[in-house]
Parts: structure tokens; sequence; C-alpha cells
């Protein structure tokens, strides 16, 4: 497909959504629906056609699959000069796409990333670690392990300070490999509860030893405590450089969410976003360790819950579409702070069904059983008949035939 050309006519903003998750749904009505009343068109892909998010979009296309950092940079650079893409907004495969900003600035794309250095560092939950400790941060202790005996190791130490393990990959991976490494035995109540990642550290161990034997490629794996609730998650919104400009605090509490106005965790987040130069969105989630706020992670990209903010009275997607495009945020209103939202499912239309193959019904097999003996019927005996009835005061006589 050729390249549209731009200014040829009055088009839409054209705003790509790539790796679209399901909250891309939320952040395209937001999108869509920006104060500015500006028209866009939102495109998105994924690694599956059958993405949900990708059915809330204008075009869609598929993505590639585990494919290097340099093969996705090309998919991108071709994605937005086939569809003249005014805005690219990645929430994954940063480290490969930050190193290219000044390739999709010429061929007229923004692409919205914080500086490549700072994507290097946060990729990796180690490096992030040790850069926020060095400015002040308060971080957990934590160990990289990649084979069986280092995790054995990690959760020991773990384990003697009186604190549960846990494990995630160190890199970027979400919330995906995360397990609780737990060697209790499964009690009545576990199995009655909503299920938890948990998994014994043996088997964790011998997991990542069988596939290094197999020849299979290991990460590297992040070992520390698990820490304790509540949960908070940051959204935050900055100018290139790392200038703060907004941000919103939310704790976890089941299906809702508290608006925090907690200016001890935002002050946390300013220190990194600064120090890291991020810029445009990205996200800092924070936990407890014995009574005080611990770094759990900082991300350069935005957050699959940052919809959520819209209920602090701010469009924060937006907003970092109008400072990427022309430095200015927009007028944003005064944070409603205090407040608690529940998160909920819904549901969308996304087209006429397609066909699902279901399986054949299978025949069930005569059964294997042995013959069942033959039992003959039980002779029906019938009972004596009953004499007719005789009214009182009157006299049995035979009945004589009728002439």
């Amino acid at each position: 497909m050729s390249p549209c050309p731009r200014g040829a006519f009055p088009i839409a903003l054209r705003i790509w959504l790539s790796s679209a998750g399901v909250a891309a749904t939320e952040v395209a009505r937001m999108l869509r629906e920006n104060p500015d009343a500006t028209d866009v068109r939102i495109y998105g892909s994924n690694i599956s056609r059958h993405a949900p998010a990708l059915a809330a979009c204008d075009v869609s296309e598929v993505e590639p699959h585990r494919v290097s950092n340099a093969a996705y940079a090309e998919f991108a650079l071709d994605f937005c000069r086939r569809h003249a893409i005014d805005v690219l907004i990645p929430p994954r495969r940063l480290d490969a796409l930050a190193p290219y900003a000044d390739a999709f600035a010429a061929d007229g794309t923004k692409l919205m990333c914080s500086p490549a250095a700072a994507v290097s560092t946060l990729t990796s939950k180690s490096l992030t670690y040790e850069a926020a400790q060095a400015i002040g941060v308060p971080v957990p202790p934590w160990w990289i392990v990649s084979d069986g005996e280092q995790l054995r190791a990690a959760a020991r130490q773990i384990a003697d300070a009186g604190s549960i393990a846990c494990i995630k990959p160190a890199g970027e991976f979400s919330a995906f490999g995360f397990r609780i490494l737990d060697d209790e035995p499964l009690r009545m109540k576990d199995l009655l509860a909503p299920a938890r990642p948990v998994a014994s550290v043996g088997a964790v161990a011998d997991a990542l030893d069988r596939a290094a034997d197999q020849g299979e490629k290991v990460p590297e794996f992040i070992v520390m405590p698990y820490l304790d609730d509540p949960e908070v998650s940051i959204d935050c919104l900055s100018a290139p450089g790392g200038d703060m400009v907004t941000c919103v605090a939310r704790s976890k509490d089941g299906r809702y969410r508290h608006l925090l106005d907690a200016p001890a965790l935002t002050a946390i987040a300013q220190r990194l976003v600064s120090h890291f130069r991020l810029a445009y969105l990205s996200n800092v989630q924070l936990r407890h360790w014995h009574g005080r706020p611990i770094l759990l992670e900082a991300n350069p990209r935005a957050s699959a819950g940052i919809f959520q903010t819209a209920f602090a009275g701010v469009n924060l997607p937006w907003a970092a579409v109008r400072l990427l495009l022309t430095g200015d945020p927009g007028r944003l209103a005064p944070l409603r702070l205090g407040g608690r939202v529940a998160v909920t499912e819904s549901v969308m239309a996304v087209g006429p069904s397609e066909h699902v193959p279901l399986p054949e019904p299978m025949v069930p097999p005569e059964p294997l059983l042995p013959p069942r003996p033959v039992v003959p019927p039980k002779p029906v005996i019938q009972p004596e008949p009953l004499a007719s009835p005789v009214p009182a005061g009157a006299t049995a006589v035979s009945a004589a035939p009728l002439v």
C-alpha cells in the first residue's frame, strides 16, 4: 500500500496504538472524546487478529510476534509510512522503537517515548532498582537468578528474614511470569478462595534447570520479598526533560480504586520522572514493606489502567498527545482526588460472528462389561375374585337368565 499524501485533503489526526491490549479500547474512547473536539482516527495493531481491542480501532493490522528489535522497528516505520501516522503511542517494545525516534520524525510521525537511555534502564528491573537506590528512592532487597541453585539460595535468605519470596522476569514482561513462592501445604481454605499465582520453590527451580538442560533460553529473573498492600499506581504526565505536569495516584483494593491525595507518594514518582528525564506518559508503582512505601516498578509508558484517571477530571492520553504535537498539554482542570471508583466488566459489539468449528460429537464406545445374567420373570399370581357384596337385609340368590 502506498503512503497517504499528507495535506492533500483535510483528514483526522491519525493515532496508532501499537500492541493494543484490552485497555486500549478505553484509551481510544478518551482520544476520540478529547476536550478540543479534534477529529481522530485510531489505528491499532496486535500480534493476534482476534484481539478485542482491534474492534475499537478504525483500522487494524496484525503485528509481528517474537522478532528482533530491528525487525520490529522496521515494521513500525513501514506501518507509519503506509498509513501516514501522525502519533505513535507504544505500550510495549519501547526498547526497539526509542532509538529510532529521529527516523520516525523524518517520516512525519511523532513517537510518544522517553529517551532511549531511560528506556534501556527501566526495561531492566535490576538496573531500575540500582538507579533508584542511588537517588534515595527506597527499594526492596533483590536477587537476580537464572538457575535453580541461585533461586533456592535467594528464597532461603528471604525466608530467614521472615518474608515470603516472589519471582518475576527481570525484563519487559508486564505481569507475565510472576509467582509467589510458597512451600506450605495447600489448605482447604486455599482451594475455596480465588486462585493465586503460587508455586513452590522446588517446582520453579526445577523448571529453570530443566529448561537449561533442554537447551531452552532462560531469561534472568528477579527474586524479592512479596511486598505488602496496598499497591499504589501513579500515572504521570511530564514534559521532555522530566518536568512533571501532573500525576494521579490510585491505590488498589480488590475491584475498587481510590484516587489518592498523597503528596509523599507522588513525590517519589516525581523524583524518578525527573531523574530519568521521562517524557509524556509514564507510570510508577509502589507497594509497602515494614510500613513504608517501596518502589515496585517504574515504567516509561502509560499503565494499562490509565483510563481510570478520567475520574480525577483529566484526560491524560489526550494531554500527552497535545504535549507531543504542540509542546502544550492544554488547560488541565484541578484534580478531583479522594474519590473511589469500581472496575467493572463491560461488553461491546465487534461485528458479525465468525464461523467457529465445533468438534464432531463422539459416539461413546460400548462399555466393556460382562453380560448380565438373564433372570426369568417371576410368575404373576392372580388374586381370587372377590364375592359381590350383599346389601344389608337382602338375600343372596342365583341370577336366572331373563326370558
